[in-house]
């Protein structure tokens, strides 16, 4: 799947024709093909050949098939890091799977990047070496000293060769945008490395989280994936301003679209 056509920095799901079956069963159609193309890149990483074209490629993969099943995706902002010389750091709310399976396709396919994961991860079955490939940032989330270690010196050696750096400061996916549990690590990445920060929101819950395995809930064709992009934020001083800001600007794009913020 070739990239993206924004109009103005936008993108809408087209008019596609949904199949009754993906219409009656969108979840077993869904993660049919989820499987399919997990199982194709795992192989292509096992053999050294999963790259950043194949990654952001097989990301949009996915992304075309939650609309084959009638998920409606938006996505807007893109311009905000397109113009942007040189790599960012990226940072937003985490709310389900499908922005860990779709961001690459919108920022990887335009600016290399990677994330920062947890370190479980990077022994998941089957996933295990697709994230490998991809060269990410593992944190234990267990001792939150040492994390901010790894991500200060591994975060800023990956910004300083042209990478940027997708970072989610919860704890974990929630479906509600808690600000109290957002915290700065990102800002002090891209204090530390002197790049500009890109702002994300997402209301992602068209992909749900399930209960016995968080990365298989149900799917909903009936509710719209919304991805934004804010403009970039360069730190000043001790940062506080800008993470007030990108806190507002979650919190506005979450109103916007009927999502939930406490």
């Amino acid at each position: 799947m070739d990239r993206l056509q924004y109009i103005n920095g936008s993108y809408a799901t087209p008019k596609k024709n949904i199949s009754v079956f993906s219409k009656m069963m969108p979840e077993l159609c869904f993660y049919q093909n989820l499987y399919r193309i997990v199982s194709k890149c795992a192989s292509m990483a096992k053999r050294g050949m999963y790259d950043n074209e194949a990654w952001w490629r097989s990301s949009l993969d996915v992304m075309n098939a939650l609309e084959n099943v009638g998920v409606h995706l938006e996505i807007d902002g893109t311009d905000n890091f397109i113009s942007l010389d040189g790599p960012a750091v990226f940072i937003g709310n985490h709310m389900s799977a499908l922005e860990t399976f779709v961001l690459p396709g919108i920022i990887s396919s335009e600016k290399q990047a990677t994330f920062v994961i947890k370190e479980g991860l990077i022994d998941y079955p089957v996933f295990k070496h697709l994230m490998r490939a991809t060269n990410p940032i593992a944190v234990s989330r267990a001792n939150a000293r040492e994390d901010l270690k790894k991500v200060l010196e591994e975060g800023t050696e990956r910004l300083k060769s042209g990478i940027s750096v997708i970072i989610f400061p919860q704890t974990t996916r929630i479906a509600i945008f808690d600000a109290k549990s957002f915290n700065t690590i990102g800002l002090k990445l891209a204090k530390r490395a002197e790049v500009p920060i890109i702002p994300f929101a997402l209301k992602t819950d068209a992909w749900g989280n399930g209960k016995r395995l968080k990365d298989f809930g149900k799917i909903s064709p009936d509710k719209t994936a919304h991805i934004a992009f804010g403009k970039p934020l360069f730190i000043k001083d001790r940062g506080t301003e800008e993470h007030n800001l990108i806190i507002d600007f979650i919190a506005k794009k979450l109103g916007e679209w009927g999502g939930e913020v406490c």
